[in-house]
């Protein structure tokens, strides 16, 4: 009889176990747990709810009447302890600084040209001659241009940063009879000096090399074809401006320079904020702020050289801040007597170890077309703007607009930074470990984790809320009380007024929509988030086109983008909503 009980026992046990661990069961649960057997945490929330007799039998519960003397499972494992708001804001701060380098480099250009150009409406003669209005016109689609240039491949810092925290998750979850760890991206391997690799060098290594041949190839790109593009984007109307269209291709051709260094400094900050260190890539945040402010105020301001020294002023910044970067990076990310591998495979023999490229691209590819979505609408929004009547005064008051909101916007983003940086945690489930002196733990309860898993989430959107509020508050006082800071111009300023409180909502907006994107991010629903871009962009254009065909005002076009801001935050906020009553 006791052995019929035991059989009954263990029979039921292995029903209720899900189809992947019953796998693991039948093989002798040996070895060490591949990337390939963590499975997500929807599809085990579903398993463990269609299976209640295993929540009886973790409970201690015996169901069916069936008794045993043998020890059950002390517990589950629970998820990994949620960080404290003293930890989010310890990386927030940094990690802000990091986010707003881009655009405060556009903003100071901006600034700097602003009030260094002599007023008046009319733009004549080319550079340092052009008026104020004039060379912020052009500096509008210029700065658009390089901005959206480094933008399309930010794909790379959001496949390095959610590829670099799941590999450091998995080397630290250990699976498997014995406690072993799983390792991703070199944790066990050996380096040319014989020193132990570091879980995820693989990665760094990939993202590097691939950044650095990506900023090569945009940067022959640019300098070949800038100048049509730039034409096509600002349209014929804005183009006909004297020397609006020669002042922004120039601007452009000097930046463009710096599109290598500018990809690979950005792949190894992402690195560091996977490893959630948000302070070490602020060495070189410090290094291009100073150069640029210096460069800018020597080129601009004493020896005006207008928007060419704003172009000269933000290279010399950008290679400054990446030379900066690359040694605190190596000793952060990389083991002793490791290299970042941007030598060609074929020269090296195929060392040091990396992740595939496949690999890489299955996770940028979606990505990538998230950030066509928004480079799109903000170029639909420039040649809208472009094309209405009153230049160059109507495209600098855009100009002035999108430069505010750009620098708006990471105060948003950097907690969509924060979820993909935390959040990975809660999607690698362990399987059974070891807990010491013989007994054993549980494997993970899908249900807890995932429950964990939201209730940072719900904290995140709240300081998103929060956040979204005051810096929509301080960036529309600005354009409506203060729009003397970005330009000396009254007939931009007067432009610009109208824009307060539409610039103030889409801000607003923003905040929802960075957080449940970070969110789905790390729960890799890229396909919906694809999905929601490709239709959120394909209902944008003719609504901008028919603005642009009736010569309507710039404050048409700001109602439009708030109004994209607004749909997909609902569609964000209602695939997190679902997720949570399944």
């Amino acid at each position: 009889m006791v052995l019929r009980a035991l059989l009954l026992r263990a029979m039921v046990l292995l029903l209720a176990l899900p189809t992947e661990s019953r796998a693991f069961a039948s093989s002798g649960g040996i070895g060490v747990a591949s990337s390939s057997r963590s499975f997500e945490v929807r599809r085990a929330d579903r398993d463990a709810r269609s299976r209640p007799s295993l929540a009886r039998l973790r409970a201690g519960a015996v169901g069916d009447g069936i008794s045993s003397t043998a020890p059950a499972a002390s517990s589950s494992m629970p998820p990994p302890e949620p960080p404290t708001n003293y930890r989010i804001a310890k990386f927030y701060l940094p990690c802000l600084a990091l986010w707003i380098s881009g655009p405060l480099l556009s903003l100071v250009d901006t600034s700097f040209v602003g009030l260094s150009a002599r007023a008046g409406a009319v733009g004549v003669g080319v550079g340092s001659t052009m008026s104020s209005a004039s060379q912020l016109a052009a500096l509008g689609p210029a700065t658009t241009f390089i901005d959206g240039s480094l933008y399309l491949f930010a794909f790379l810092n959001v496949a390095t940063t959610n590829l670099y925290a799941s590999a450091l998750a998995s080397a630290s979850v250990p699976s498997g009879g014995g406690g072993e760890v799983v390792s991703m991206g070199g944790g066990r391997r050996k380096n040319d000096m014989g020193n132990d690799e570091l879980p995820g060098e693989g990665v760094v290594r990939t993202a590097a090399r691939t950044s650095l041949y990506s900023g090569i190839g945009l940067m022959i790109f640019l300098l070949a074809v800038a100048r049509p593009l730039i034409a096509l984007y600002i349209g014929p109307e804005a183009a006909a401006s004297p020397g609006l269209l020669d002042a922004a291709h120039e601007y452009v051709k000097i930046r463009a320079l710096s599109m290598p260094t500018s990809l690979l400094g950005g792949v190894l900050q992402a690195a560091l904020l996977g490893a959630k260190d948000s302070v070490t890539p602020l060495v070189s945040i410090l290094y291009s702020t100073i150069v640029n402010i210096i460069g800018d105020y020597l080129l601009v301001t004493r020896y005006r050289m207008g928007l060419k020294g704003a172009a000269i002023a933000t290279l010399l910044a950008q290679l400054a801040g990446t030379v900066a970067m690359i040694p605190a990076a190596r000793k952060k990310l990389l083991s002793r007597g490791s290299s970042l591998g941007l030598l060609p495979r074929w020269i090296t023999r195929g060392k040091p170890d990396e992740i595939g490229s496949r690999t890489f691209l299955k996770f940028a590819a979606p990505v990538l077309t998230l950030i066509l979505g928004k480079i799109s609408a903000f170029g639909f929004m420039t040649n809208a703007a472009a094309g209405l009547p009153g230049q160059p005064i109507t495209l600098a008051a855009h100009q002035i607009a999108l430069s505010l909101f750009f620098f708006a916007s990471p105060f948003m983003e950097v907690i969509s930074q924060t979820a993909q940086t935390f959040l990975p945690a809660y999607g690698v489930l362990p399987v059974t470990t070891q807990s010491g002196r013989g007994g054993t733990m549980g494997a993970a309860d899908p249900i807890e984790w995932r429950a964990a898993s939201n209730r940072l989430v719900l904290r995140l959107e709240k300081i998103g809320l929060l956040a979204g509020i005051v810096i929509a508050t301080v960036v529309g006082s600005i354009v409506a009380f203060l729009p003397g800071i970005v330009t000396k111009d009254p007939a931009v300023q007067a432009a610009a007024r109208p824009l307060a409180s539409i610039l103030a909502s889409a801000i607003l907006m923003t905040a929802p929509v960075a957080v449940s994107e970070g969110t789905l991010i790390a729960r890799k629903e890229l396909s919906y988030l694809a999905g929601v871009y490709l239709l959120s962009t394909a209902l944008l254009p003719p609504i901008l086109r028919r603005i642009r065909a009736g010569g309507g005002a710039v404050s048409q076009v700001w109602i439009c983008f708030a109004l994209f801001q607004l749909f997909r935050s609902s569609c964000f906020a209602g695939r997190l909503l679902m997720a949570r009553s399944d």
